[in-house]
């Protein structure tokens, strides 16, 4: 009689996801690779495409979660700054998920999941800028209150502004920020 040894995982897809995430922290999704991430699970090499399909399946579930974690960080938030800020804490808090959010060309745009998840965090993006007292053009507000914070983010987490924060943390020094360029915002228009 042969003995075959069997191998129970637990939750394989959450193995591979988390494992996925450690490797795009470290690298980049650039070197995600199935293979490699069932041999880290301990599986055989077939086993993730069976949750995931393929490479551009996994980076999509990545984004999808994400996207439902951005979406959970931005609710309740109804102050326009705040919400600036659990956007920077959620790009510091979640990198992998942050860097494959916003590279389309390695997702399934059309995937169900991430529609929706999209869907949410864009929803919860736009009710930060809803209730803005003369605003004139909502959609453009939201779009520059989005390009601030992503920008800060991306800036951040490439190290590209880490000598400018100095000892204040990037979340104070993000309020600071917003602060001066609403201020001088403010002070333009009321000159006019």
């Amino acid at each position: 009689m042969t003995s075959r040894k069997t191998y129970h995982h637990g939750d394989l897809r959450q193995s591979v996801l988390a494992a996925a995430l450690d490797v795009i922290t470290s690298e980049g999704p650039g070197a995600l690779s199935l293979r490699d991430l069932a041999r880290r699970a301990g599986v055989s090499h077939a086993a993730p495409a069976h949750h995931f399909k393929d490479r551009a399946g996994l980076l999509t579930a990545i984004a999808a979660e994400g996207y439902d974690l951005l979406a959970a960080a931005l609710a309740g938030t109804p102050e326009l700054r705040e919400r600036g800020v659990r956007y920077v804490r959620f790009a510091t808090d979640h990198p992998a998920h942050f860097q494959v959010m916003f590279q389309p060309e390695l997702l399934r745009t059309d995937d169900p999941d991430l529609v929706a998840a999209k869907e949410r965090a864009s929803a919860e993006l736009r009710a930060g800028v809803a209730d803005l007292p003369d605003v004139p053009d909502a959609r453009a507000a939201g779009i520059a209150a989005w390009s601030l914070a992503h920008g800060f983010a991306t800036l951040l987490l490439t190290r590209n502004i880490t000598a400018a924060l100095g000892d204040q943390g990037p979340e104070e020094y993000f309020r600071s920020l917003t602060g001066l360029l609403f201020t001088g915002q403010l002070a333009t228009e009321s000159r006019d």
